[in-house]
Order: structure tokens, then C-alpha cells, then sequence
């Protein structure tokens, strides 16, 4: 064997090593998002709702009188909770967390409201960012397992996000960690 047949060889394995190594790559990336995997920090800590509820046709009324209206030229985004009348202990301490998570919003705060449909318990606070909308049959049926699912706690109220233009995008079941609806806001809050 000659040193050009040597080159040409040690050359051709340098290319068959380049090539696995650019198609092995593609290969692993492939198999890992069509597994399912997603590195953590782009999970959401929320449920993605498929097929979002849709409330583009439904306009709130607020507990003062008015109209509620969905401007998505505004890019207010939404936290929305539907609690029964009965809810005054839990639906405190929600009311605590929802706006301590609208304030760690800082100048995005504005950018955010919280939906209360019904009335809140009398002890709960309302802070510059709650709306209370009048209970309606049409906003509980856009909300998925309004009143809770099997297999959460009893206890407690689901929160839904709701985007600029209407659509209920994700849901947090009852006893939820509110640090993670801040953390998934705040990346829904970077899109314009």
C-alpha cells in the first residue's frame, strides 16, 4: 500500500466519521421529539388545553355593569377563575397567590387581569388587577372541568389563562404551585 492509497483511506474515514457524526445527531434529535421529550425548561407547568375553549363570541358582563370585551389589539392576557359560591377559604388564599403572581409581574402587570366570575368571598382582596364578570353559563362551558377533574383534590379552584383574543389556552387544577402560572405567564407575556 502506497501513501496515497493511505490518504485517500484515512481520508474516507474522516468523511464516513463526519457524516455519522451530522446524520447520528439529526437521528437522536429526531427520535427525542418524537418521543415526547422536551428539555425542562420548555414544559409548561400548566395544562396546554387541545382544542383551547373559545371565547371570542361571549362578552362578559362585569359585576358593575358593562361590557367586557376581548381587545386584542390591548395584549391583555387573562387569569380566569370560575369558584362556586360556597368557596371562601380556599378561594382566599387564591385570591392571595393571584395577586401576589400579578405583582411579581412588575411593568407586564398592567398587561394582565385577573377574571373572577361571580362574587369573591368579602375578605378577598381586589387588587387594581381583578375584574369580577357576572356569572354566565357560557364562560363556565368554555372553561374544561370547571368544577374540578376525578383525580384532583376537592379542595380548591382550577385557574385558566386566557390569551389577547379570547381563547382559554391553559388550565391549572386545584392546589396548584402558583409559581408556576407566573413562570408560564411570563414567557406568554414576551410574545407581541
Amino acid at each position: 500500500m502506497n501513501v496515497d492509497s493511505r490518504t485517500r483511506n484515512r481520508n474516507r474515514m474522516w468523511l464516513i466519521a463526519i457524516f455519522a457524526m451530522f446524520f447520528g445527531s439529526m437521528l437522536v434529535a429526531g427520535l427525542l421529539r418524537f418521543s415526547g421529550w422536551r428539555p425542562e425548561g420548555m414544559k409548561n407547568h400548566g395544562e396546554l388545553l387541545q382544542p383551547p375553549g373559545d371565547l371570542r363570541q361571549v362578552v362578559p358582563t362585569l359585576a358593575g355593569g358593562g361590557a367586557y370585551h376581548w381587545d386584542q389589539r390591548a395584549r391583555i392576557w387573562r387569569i380566569a377563575l370560575a369558584p362556586p359560591a360556597s368557596c371562601t377559604t380556599e378561594c382566599e388564599k387564591l385570591a392571595r397567590d393571584l395577586d401576589k403572581v400579578w405583582r411579581l409581574f412588575g411593568k407586564d402587570a398592567d398587561r394582565v387581569h385577573v377574571l373572577w366570575v361571580g362574587t369573591p368571598p368579602a375578605q378577598v382582596l381586589h387588587p387594581d388587577a381583578l375584574r369580577q364578570l357576572q356569572p354566565d353559563p357560557a364562560i363556565r362551558a368554555a372553561l374544561p372541568r370547571v368544577d374540578g377533574a376525578p383525580d384532583e383534590p376537592r379542595e380548591g379552584v382550577p385557574v385558566y389563562v386566557i390569551d389577547p383574543n379570547g381563547f382559554v389556552i391553559m388550565r391549572y387544577p386545584a392546589g396548584f404551585d402558583p409559581a408556576g402560572l407566573r413562570t408560564d405567564l411570563s414567557r406568554l407575556l414576551k410574545l407581541r
